[in-house]
């Protein structure tokens, strides 16, 4: 089957579903407030079940041919000791930019299938599409009319900044200390993609001082991102969560990515999901009627996201964690083994 599709909000999941739907004949339209695809961001795994996604839309061989691609990964302490390493060719992932994967989705689609600098319209008035895709992120409004403010995400208690610095490295590690974390991947582009997360209430605004304050003293890796940190190239932003919403649709709206399941970023998941939702819906959208396709959505999608909601918060928290490190570190690294 094929319709008529309005999708509200032209990131990694609305051009994902944007490029399933085209590809099986619907007559789509995007609708991204922002006048043009971001050219900046820092990088995103692509996991195993997110490149799937990816070769439904029809764009999973660019995105390895771009991306860094992922096989081992160890989790450090502040020192550089290891706790533990993960190494399984059974789950390689791919590391790939926010702007270079959303790049590769728009050249994907028809040209003006993405109308840049148009805000969603209300919803009251897209009653010539036959299925309403929200994909407006966080902070959706489509979610806050459809369920109220109640359902809107709240803080994890965790504020990240995120850049990038010149160089290259092949390996991924995630450093562990008291009440904080950095992470260090690669990137394409002849870049070093790193991350940083800080248990803390939300509204702190220091930058690259902190960072330096807070980090100053862990293992050398750290140390060196540190001193080529241009400030103009942090990211800033504290990290929020979704409440278990009652269902993931409404009518003829089906929720993607964040608007529905937004997560802390310790499982590196978010944006895998959001390609999932959206590879799940176009599917059953071409398969069966509207409201049958829209119920069988959100039966396959809400649980097991909901989970994940779930287990991301726990992750940032044991990763984070001030008391029983010890004991933690044990537990993970006996856990890594089997990975």
């Amino acid at each position: 089957m094929a319709g008529k599709a309005a999708i509200l909000g032209g990131g990694i999941g609305g051009l994902t579903a944007a490029n399933v739907l085209i590809r099986r004949g619907w007559d789509v339209s995007v609708f991204e407030r922002s006048p043009a695809p971001p050219t900046t961001g820092t990088a995103l795994g692509m996991w195993p079940q997110a490149i799937s996604a990816l070769d439904v839309a029809g764009v999973g061989p660019h995105v390895r041919d771009v991306g860094a691609r992922q096989q081992r990964a160890a989790f450090l302490r502040p020192d550089g000791s290891v706790i533990g390493r993960v190494d399984s060719a059974r789950r390689t992932a791919y590391l790939i930019s926010r702007p270079a994967l959303l790049d590769i989705l728009v050249d994907g689609l028809p040209a003006g299938t993405v109308r840049f600098g148009e805000p969603a319209p209300d919803l009251g008035t897209l009653a010539d599409f036959d299925v309403v895709v929200a994909a407006d992120g966080t902070r959706s409004a489509t979610r806050d009319v459809l369920f109220g403010s109640r359902y809107r995400p709240v803080p994890t208690g965790l504020t990240a900044w995120r850049g990038w610095i010149p160089g290259e490295t092949t390996s991924v590690t995630e450093t562990w200390g008291p009440g904080a974390l950095f992470g260090i991947t690669p990137r394409e582009g002849g870049l070093v993609n790193w991350f940083a997360a800080v248990r803390s209430p939300v509204g702190v605004s220091d930058g690259v001082d902190l960072l330096r304050s807070r980090f100053g003293d862990w293992h050398q890796d750290v140390r060196k991102i540190l001193e080529q940190i241009d400030p103009d190239t942090v990211l800033h932003h504290d990290l929020y969560e979704s409440p278990k919403l009652p269902s993931y649709v409404h009518g003829n709206v089906a929720l993607i990515g964040d608007a529905a399941h937004s997560m802390a970023p310790n499982l590196g998941r978010g944006a895998c999901e959001a390609m999932v939702d959206a590879a799940t819906l176009g599917r059953l959208l071409t398969e069966h009627a509207v409201p049958d396709a829209l119920r069988r959505y959100d039966r396959a999608r809400r649980r097991p996201t909901r989970r994940l909601v779930r287990a991301s918060h726990v992750a940032g928290r044991i990763a984070t964690a001030r008391r029983w490190t010890g004991i933690r570190d044990v537990v993970v690294g006996l856990g890594s083994r089997f990975a």
